[in-house]
């Protein structure tokens, strides 16, 4: 279907729907005196107006008010933004709303391949054998993280199901009365969640949608294959990081840790005990109403005491048999039913989704030189210790570990956990919780004292159950990971350890904090060139390479259209899973209904799927690397002179959100690591860092330096290779593609007033100019006429939800303008900020 008529199918199902539920929203009587629904739209038509005059943000409100509304003072004035918020907030809801209920028609009209026309596909091409093989063991992985960029409570997110589904069935009446509760519910947390809130939230999403869809996508897949004897419950995988990530969370605790897998395993034998109620009143037969009343019995009990555990052996065996009978005795009635009940138990077993477990390098280094202190082998530090004499203590010397002999909380918590990690196994399965991550990966010592931790800590007299994964993350994390990878494979008992997690090695590569550190083609393009090294030494070291991808919503945190970035993988990268972070808006946005669900995990498994086995396989030939080579380089030098700016930090610090983020009741972790009283650009958080140049609409860390690069390129005589590098090389298109979102939702317009700024003008102009140059090569490298003139559905979504949040962002650029005026209600326009992040972050579902 042509990208007309698609548009067409999104004027009718999604603009067209938007505008009449908005009217009913826009009249909804809640506040007194100023009708601000009516006011709204008027103030986005002054708010564009004024920014295209180049007026101040201050400016426009102050012409607002004074002719559109009664609100003369300036405490009116304050009141009258706080509910314009309110509003604009809860209208980002109801789009949200609209937009989903749209999902399933919009995708009918789109080329993405599901499974089942992939699967054709391979038959009619005679890839079929090579397809079916790779079916058996292909596997993708869907890591939940509660990093802090999802603002919806619970009630919130019921509402957002509830017009979902009345939208789709056109049932206005009943609109208009949740419109109504979503007028009258508070759309934020009173209080700062904790890690077991933000794990709660999202097992609360588990249990509603992903139970059902990730079963019925396994049936689905089976369907597709035409065997019903299919048995790769690994094919789509869950995993989850909220009470497991405990990197620069002081509040992630052992104990949260333990409550959280409790919690995980007594969610699901309640989706369970449902089940089983649902296929007791089919399974009437005799001799199986009997077995299937003493599993509901023995899940029964598990489901409210934590202490009662039920093995997946004693779940899957009498399902089993019930199945031999079904077939043998009762005609097979009610059999896909069971079937279907039983899949669930293999994909979910006793765990739900596997709990990771992550630390920072320096909380272990720091662990070990305690222990090593405490036991008379250093006086002060590890440096005291020569290399050999280090790796013969965390290899092969008996410890015995005493948490409270520590006075560290840290150090003693680390030691806890480690300790206590084996009993949640023996609780939830091997498969509840089984890997260890450690942050800031740069040698060898990062998985040598994980591994001499767990030796202390009680594993050395059962193997370590734990595959030990290094987060490669920094420029230098990415550089040393070849040698650090080889030195560890060089090790007999690593390589023991090894053989013992099936030859297996996960490394997992972190997108947020190496754009963060390098900038968006730099860090991607070293990403992709490490991936091909490590599978390389993982090859020559006879052990299967497994990538885990630390990936944010945005494109400059590893986001944008993620099967596209898989599908431009090439056959130097090894590809026998797919594992990747999904969190905060992507977790509802990408995942949030049983149709996204599907849909989205069947293009991150056909994009897998497709790497090596399908079509034409993707190459880079010497002068194409070259190339990139070159304007990773040069975009790199653009993007380190801005980082190095001396107005850098500043800038975000005294003109951005930056310092608000950690006021928000947004997420348990604090917005930096580390308590320096100066800030640097290492200790901040990706997360913030990114979502302040999106609540600036300045988008830097998508794509500043592209332009650059690509300008000095193009005036060596080269344009026509860029041009043909975009058109030929999957990944740099995929890469130019995601910066062309980012350049899309960007709009300087809103801080032109900065320009004039005596402190940060200069700097406001270098911004300013790389985003016009970059637009300029990007679109002359595509030969588009528009940015995302491809993606015209997405590209009209953005348009819209910019649309939508406009007067909450100059309300917010106003309110820093009087911060940094000094205005004796600054305490008032802090919270004006705090709470303007809500709308914006959700509106653009991926900004942060």
């Amino acid at each position: 279907m042509s990208q007309t008529e698609r548009l067409s199918e999104f004027q009718k199902s999604v603009k067209n729907k938007f505008n009449v539920y908005n009217s009913l929203f826009l009249n909804l009587p809640y506040t007194e005196g100023e009708e601000v629904g009516i006011l709204i739209p008027l103030l986005f038509q002054e708010c564009e107006k004024g920014l295209k005059a180049g007026k101040h943000p201050t400016e426009i409100l102050d012409g607002f008010f004074a002719s559109f509304t009664q609100a003369e003072t300036e405490e009116k004035r304050i009141d009258l933004m706080f509910r314009i918020i309110q509003y604009v907030e809860r209208q980002v809801v109801l789009y949200d709303s609209v937009e989903d209920a749209a999902f399933s028609n919009l995708h009918l009209h789109t080329d993405s391949l599901s499974i089942r026309d992939f699967l054709q596909m391979a038959r009619k091409s005679g890839k079929w054998d090579e397809v079916a093989h790779k079916l058996d063991t292909f596997s993708a992985r869907i890591v939940l993280t509660a990093h802090p960029t999802q603002f919806y409570t619970p009630a919130v997110l019921d509402i957002i199901s509830e017009l979902r589904e009345l939208i789709m069935q056109n049932r206005i009446d009943e609109i208009d009365v949740t419109l109504q509760q979503l007028g009258l519910t508070s759309l934020i947390n009173r209080k700062k969640p904790t890690p077991l809130d933000e794990a709660k939230n999202i097992i609360h999403i588990l249990r509603h949608i992903y139970y059902d869809a990730a079963g019925d996508l396994y049936t689905q897949i089976k369907s597709s294959i035409g065997n019903p004897e299919y048995n790769n419950p690994d094919i789509i995988k869950l995993g989850f990081w909220p009470g497991g990530d405990r990197d620069g969370n002081p509040y992630v605790t052992a104990d949260i840790t333990r409550d959280v897998a409790d919690a995980l395993r007594t969610t699901l034998m309640k989706c369970y005990n449902y089940d089983l109620k649902e296929l007791q009143k089919k399974l009437s037969f005799p001799g199986l109403q009997e077995k299937v009343e003493a599993l509901r019995g023995l899940i029964y009990l598990a489901m409210f005491n934590v202490d009662r555990q039920v093995t997946f052996e004693q779940i899957i065996e009498p399902l089993l048999e019930v199945r031999y009978a079904l077939i043998d005795r009762y005609h097979s009635l009610y059999l896909n039913e069971l079937d279907a009940f039983i899949d669930k138990v293999r994909l979910f077993r006793t765990h739900f989704a596997t709990l990771d477990i992550r630390q920072d390098h320096s909380v272990h280094r720091a662990a070990v030189e305690a222990i090593l202190k405490q036991h008379g082998y250093i006086d002060t530090t590890l440096d005291e210790l020569g290399e050999e004499r280090l790796l013969e203590l965390l290899s092969e010397e008996s410890l015995s570990v005493d948490p409270e002999a520590y006075s560290d909380p840290v150090i003693r918590d680390t030691l806890v956990n480690i300790a206590q990690l084996g009993e949640i196994q023996a609780k939830n399965g091997e498969a509840g919780c089984n890997r260890y991550i450690i942050s800031n990966s740069e040698d060898i010592y990062s998985v040598l004292f994980v591994y001499g931790l767990f030796r202390w800590c009680g594993w050395e007299r059962r193997p370590i159950t734990f595959d030990i994964v290094p987060l490669f993350e920094t420029m230098a994390g990415m550089d040393a990971s070849e040698p650090v990878m080889q030195a560890l494979f060089a090790f007999p008992f690593y390589r023991e350890h090894l053989i013992r997690r099936e030859n297996r090695q996960t490394m997992m590569l972190g997108f947020s904090d190496g754009t963060k550190d390098g900038g968006y083609l730099k860090a991607n393009w070293s990403i992709f060139k490490t991936k091909e090294n490590l599978t390389q030494v993982c090859k020559n070291n006879d052990v299967r390479a497994v990538f885990f991808d630390g990936r944010g919503g945005p494109p400059a945190r590893g986001g944008g259209k993620t099967h596209r970035f898989y599908a431009a993988q090439t056959d130097q990268i090894a590809n026998e899973e797919i594992q990747l972070t999904v969190q905060g808006q992507t977790i509802t946005s990408t995942f949030g209904t049983r149709e996204q669900f599907i849909h989205n995990s069947e293009q991150l498994l056909t994009a897998g799927l497709s790497n090596t086995i399908y079509g034409e396989e993707n190459t880079i030939s010497p002068a194409q690397r070259e190339l990139i080579e070159t304007l990773s380089e040069l975009s790199f030098e653009k993007y380190n002179a801005l980082k190095h700016h001396e107005k850098f930090i500043s800038y975000l610090e005294e003109r951005s959100t930056l310092r608000f983020y950690n006021k928000a009741n947004i997420g348990s972790r604090p917005g930096k690591r580390g308590n320096k009283a100066k800030l640097e650009l290492t200790d901040l958080r990706a997360i913030s860092f990114v979502g302040s140049w999106s609540q600036l609409k300045q988008n830097v860390p998508g794509y500043f330096g592209i332009g650059t690069a690509l300008k000095m390129v193009k005036e060596e005589g080269r344009i026509s290779e860029l041009k043909a590098l975009f058109r030929e090389v999957a990944f740099f298109k995929a890469l130019m593609l995601n910066s062309m979102m980012s350049l899309t939702k960007s709009y300087f317009e809103l801080t032109a007033y900065m320009e004039q700024d005596p402190e940060f003008g200069e700097f406001w102009r270098i911004l300013k100019e790389e985003y016009l140059l970059s637009k300029e090569m990007l679109l002359e490298i595509s030969g588009y006429t528009e940015l995302m003139e491809d993606e015209l559905l997405s590209r009209e979504s953005i348009r819209i939800r910019e649309q939508i949040v406009l007067p909450l962002l100059v309300i917010q650029q106003a309110a820093l303008q009087k911060i940094n005026e000094a205005s004796p209600k600054v305490e008032l326009y802090e919270k004006i900020i705090t709470r303007s992040l809500y709308g914006n972050i959700n509106a653009s579902r991926n900004s942060a």
